[in-house]
């Protein structure tokens, strides 16, 4: 299975350890994410336009040094699934959405006529953070229903083969008690909150059963009970 990510550092978060837990459960993925630190899709469409060689190619949760353009990388493999997303400060506000997500999916259907095209859902901030407060919204919970409902309406506007529910998982999680899923208050911490989004992108395109998943090599330990907490919070996301 071939993934490929329009993204940037949130979508980097999601695969950093996507196809070695993949692998560590006898799965075959290959994975590429399209970085630009905090892009938005006003600016991925920009550089559609201008087919700017402006991406970092990161590999399998790895970096690689190589820059391409969005066609550079549509047109690189025959990809089962593409994924798009907002920019996380304004994933709650809809209308920062269009027309840039309607043309980019257009451009990867030009591209690639039989891949489905999926939503990546982004996530809440930190409750009683700086960043958060900065978005206009009271708490994560209020942060989280805006991001839903556009994320819901981008599914709907460009026929989406369906959404990487994350930012439900996250929540979930935390309502669970797991402690903290945040490094800086808005991306994934690098051992649960990185291991939580790998999860619930693996389950999603695989369907397969993660009750008993034992991938174990983080950047940053997770605990046992972390893990027992994320599994639980994953397979409530994704159903």
């Amino acid at each position: 299975m071939k993934i490929l990510s329009i993204g940037n550092s949130f979508s980097q978060d999601a695969h950093r350890y996507l196809y070695r837990l993949a692998k560590a459960d006898g799965t075959n993925l290959k994975t590429v994410n399209l970085h630009i630190g905090g892009c938005p899709l006003q600016k991925h469409y920009i550089n559609m336009l201008d087919d700017n060689a402006a991406y970092d190619f990161e590999f399998n949760g790895e970096k690689t040094g190589i820059k391409v353009s969005i066609r550079e990388a549509l047109v690189s493999d025959n990809w089962d699934f593409i994924t798009l997303q907002q920019a996380s400060p304004v994933s709650g506000k809809y209308e920062t959405y269009s027309p840039y997500l309607e043309a980019l999916a257009a451009y990867v259907r030009k591209y690639c006529p039989h891949t489905k095209i999926l939503i990546h859902q982004t996530w809440a901030y930190e409750d009683g953070s700086e960043k958060l407060m900065h978005t206009g919204f009271a708490s994560a919970k209020e942060m989280l229903s805006a991001v839903r409902d556009s994320y819901s309406k981008a599914v709907q506007s460009i026929k989406a083969d369906g959404m990487i529910p994350c930012g439900e998982a996250m929540m979930h999680a935390l309502n669970m008690g797991l402690e903290k899923v945040h490094r800086d208050t808005f991306h994934a911490s690098l051992g649960a909150g990185r291991y939580l989004l790998a999860l619930c992108w693996y389950k999603f395109l695989t369907k397969k059963d993660v009750t008993g998943n034992a991938f174990n090599e983080f950047d940053v330990p997770v605990t046992q009970e972390e893990r027992e907490i994320i599994i639980r919070a994953v397979n409530e996301a994704v159903k």
